[in-house]
């Protein structure tokens, strides 16, 4: 009788009994959760495949249309004029010594704070004009959608409540510019490198690029570029630059 009483185990206290039910509730809760998260993802990532598929093969008719029409005029013995381009990349390329209130004010306006600093511009008459008040202290042209690819998957960080985020996953993307049409990073290079109808957002949603000093240094910062210099406008050659910078 004494050895039975001495081999029954004490109760167990009706708290810890309810904490372990709840802590498996939560355990299970959390497990059929994440098995939902990856169904999800699995989903989201198919998505954004087909997606990168159909951009590349827009980025590919469209390259294929423009050769066609240059072969066309070639042949037939005319001109073919380039479409004028909608996109540029700015960057500072001078401090703030010397700088007149205008200028410094327009450079604020393009988001360019400090030397080195890159931004994309969508080109129209406005913005044309405020450029070429700064062009003594900013070098810029057209990039193509290599130069564009290489900057945001390189130097691509995010403005989130005022914060520097780096854009490490598409989570981010979609939390921010997802009611634009936007949840992947591959979206938001499309939407810059067309200039699309939500370029707006998606520029400002992209916190100014910070180059580093180009390898092999500058020509000359206080000449025209078609001077021997590296201001103003530099055309398709800004994606050698971006190149030495990025």
């Amino acid at each position: 009788m004494a050895s039975t009483a001495a081999q029954k185990k004490p109760p167990v206290p009706e708290s810890l009994v309810k904490r372990r039910k709840t802590l498996h509730r939560i355990a299970l809760t959390k497990r059929r959760q994440i098995k939902k998260n990856i169904k999800a993802n699995l989903v989201k990532r198919k998505e954004i495949f087909k997606k990168a598929q159909k951009y590349e093969k827009e980025y590919h008719v469209r390259e294929k249309e423009l050769i066609r029409l240059r072969r066309m005029a070639k042949k037939g013995g005319n001109y073919f004029r380039e479409p004028e381009p909608q996109l540029a990349f700015v960057i500072r390329i001078r401090g703030i010594n010397g700088v007149a209130p205008t200028p410094r004010k327009i450079l604020q306006l393009l988001r360019l704070r400090q030397i080195h600093n890159g931004v994309f511009v969508r080109l129209n008459k406005a913005t044309s004009e405020l450029i070429r008040r700064v062009e003594p202290y900013v070098a810029y042209g057209y990039p193509n959608l290599k130069s564009v690819r290489e900057l945001i998957y390189k130097r691509g960080f995010a403005k989130v409540n005022s914060q520097r985020l780096p854009i490490t996953n598409n989570r981010l993307i979609e939390a921010h510019l997802k009611g634009f049409g936007i949840s992947s990073i591959e979206d938001l290079i499309h939407e810059i490198y067309t200039v699309g109808p939500n370029f707006k957002q998606a520029n400002k949603f992209l916190w100014p690029f910070k180059l580093s000093s180009p390898n092999g240094g500058f020509n000359k910062i206080t000449r025209h570029f078609q001077e021997g210099g590296d201001a103003g406008n530099r055309e398709n050659l800004i994606n050698r630059l971006i190149r030495r910078m990025n």
